[in-house]
This record gives C-alpha cells, structure tokens and sequence, in this order.
C-alpha cells in the first residue's frame, strides 16, 4: 500500500510517500481502506518531534471502508469514520491507504456526504462536542466564550454551541475573520488582543463557559474572564508549549471557577469516552442539511502532503482541512 512516512523529526519536508506492507488487523481491530483523512494539529506536532517517539506513520482520523473486521460486527464495504485509538502515536496512522484501527475507535455511518468532508468532521467535532457539554456542561440558554475560534476546533465549536441554543462570543486575532464566526453562529467577535478578561468586563458581559482552544499561553485570562463558579476548559496548545509559569492555584484560579483539561488523543474511544456517547449520527445530518456548516476549507491530494502540512502550520487555512487518499 501507498503512506506518508516521517522520515526523521522535523518540518513538512521530512513527509514521504512510500510503499509499505498492508496491515493486518489483530484481535479487536477493523481494517478500514481509506478514502480521505481530516488534518490537524496534533499530526505537526508528532512529525515535528515534539510529542517525542511516535509512529512511522502519522494521521489521527479517516473516513473510508471497512476491508474486514474480524469479529464480523461490520460487513466489508461499510462506510465508516476512525479516530484516535492510538493511530499515528503507538500504531501507524491513517496517512495511508489501509489502516488499522481498534473497533472501539470506529464509527459507522449512514451519509451521502463526500468522502472530503466526512472526513473533515470526526475529530474536532467528537472533541468540541465532549468538552462543551460534558466538561463545561454548556445548557441552553447559556452563554459561552470559544478563544482561538478561527482554528478548525473554535470552528466546530462555535457551531455546535450554537446549533445548541447558547449564546457565543468568539475570539479571532484579525478582525477581518469576524463575519466567518459570524456566519458559523458567533453572536460577538471579541479580537483578541490578549487582555481578554478586560473586554469581557469592560463590555459588561457574563460568561458562562470558556473552551481555550489556544492553551497554557492565555490560561491567566481565560480564567478571570469568566463568571464566579464559571467554567474553563483547555484543549489546545495553538499558543505554544510552554508551560504557564509559576501557576499557583490559590492565586491565579479565582474562587469557585472549575478549570479542567480535555485531551481527546488520549481519551476518547476509551472505557470512560466510549464514541457511542458522541451523537455522530446526529452531527452528520446536520452537517448534510447545512445547520452545521463543516469544512472542509481546503482538500489536498496524497502526493501534496507536504504542501498540505505547510498550510497546516501557517495558520492560513481557516478551517479544517482534508487529504484524498487514491
């Protein structure tokens, strides 16, 4: 079979195409032949070196058909939706054209959707979806602050807080990308200067909930930026790794504000994130009749892989963006 390798740590350069031996499904596993597979940050990351010793192959999600599920739970030819499991970290991923996948991490699913942009849903909507309304517990009603909402994440979340009947206020750094949140559902567009917390409270508004997709970077402001016994939640790293210095919880989270993390990379499929718990089903079928407005921004071929992780690191893109697979 046709995959991306890395070929040694480094920049979008060091991505190769090879021919390597097709995978064999072990016991639990599903063999899916892959149609288009979704980008995203995390696979920079692990290319880059920087999440340390990784797979050969990289690639966190994929849309596609299963090849043979050895337990017979899905007939050949069923299409499906794969994430994480530990795809492109302790097993090769799905940049690729057959791949394996623990039937835990497998969805299948029933959309007339292209393959581009079944695959530009999974992931980002399995993690905006998991920790706005488990996490942040986000009802109705209430109001939520997406920071780093231009990303393909703040995107998907934006959407789905919306489509829930929250209010949303959005961040963007360039106030040229306010009309895209706007269109997605964002009642205000905050630009993001850094200071955040002061526009809430120079604005007069009462947040509810706060997803961070940008991370340890602007963690100080996302947490006096929300309410008393207002909630935070962290699940990017879009400013850096840098750890947030000097972090005292009794000086720096205010009283009765609850901060958590959702890791989705390391969580979901698992025995306490089972996928079942994601409505899957009804997410494609709002993203089919146009409630949800999904990616993808951009569709790049296998061979321009490079190119496409290029685009990935620019912060250009917009929005998520999906690779077809031949």
């Amino acid at each position: 079979m046709l995959a991306v390798e890395i070929s040694t740590p480094g920049g979008p350069e060091v991505l190769r195409v090879v021919e390597l031996p097709d995978p064999v499904p072990g016991a639990g596993d599903v063999l899916i032949r892959v149609r288009a597979f979704g980008l995203n940050h995390a696979e920079a990351y692990m290319r880059s070196g920087a999440w340390g010793e990784v797979a050969r192959v990289p690639g966190i999600e994929c849309a596609g058909t299963v090849e043979h599920d050895p337990a017979g739970r899905l007939a050949r030819g069923t299409r499906v939706v794969a994430i994480l499991g530990g795809m492109g970290r302790t097993r090769n991923g799905s940049y690729a054209q057959l791949v394996t996948v623990p039937a835990s991490n497998v969805v299948a699913v029933d959309s007339t959707l292209g393959w581009e942009r079944l695959a530009a849903v999974p992931e980002v909507y399995a993690t905006a979806w998991s920790a706005l309304f488990g996490n942040l517990a986000l009802t109705d009603g209430q109001t939520v602050l997406v920071r780093g909402a231009t990303s393909a994440l703040g995107q998907a979340a934006v959407n789905l807080a919306a489509e829930s009947g929250a209010t949303v206020l959005a961040t963007t750094r360039s106030r040229e990308r306010a009309g895209l949140l706007e269109e997605l559902g964002a009642d205000r567009v905050l630009v993001d200067d850094g200071g955040l917390a002061a526009q809430v409270r120079g604005a007069r508004l009462e947040v509810d909930a706060l997803l961070d997709v940008v991370g340890n970077s602007t963690l100080r402001d996302s947490l006096a930026a929300v309410r008393p016994r207002g909630r935070v939640c962290q699940v990017g790293f879009l400013g850096g790794f840098a750890p947030v210095a000097g972090f005292d919880p009794l000086v720096d989270l205010p009283g009765a504000v609850q901060l958590s993390f959702f890791g989705s990379a390391f969580v979901l499929g698992g025995e306490h994130f089972p996928l079942t718990g994601i409505p899957f089903a009804d997410i494609f079928r709002k993203v089919e009749s146009g409630a949800l407005r999904a990616g993808p921004s951009r569709v790049f071929d296998f061979h321009e892989i490079v190119e496409a992780h290029r685009w990935l690191e620019s912060g250009e893109a917009l929005g998520k963006m999906a690779v077809t697979v031949p």
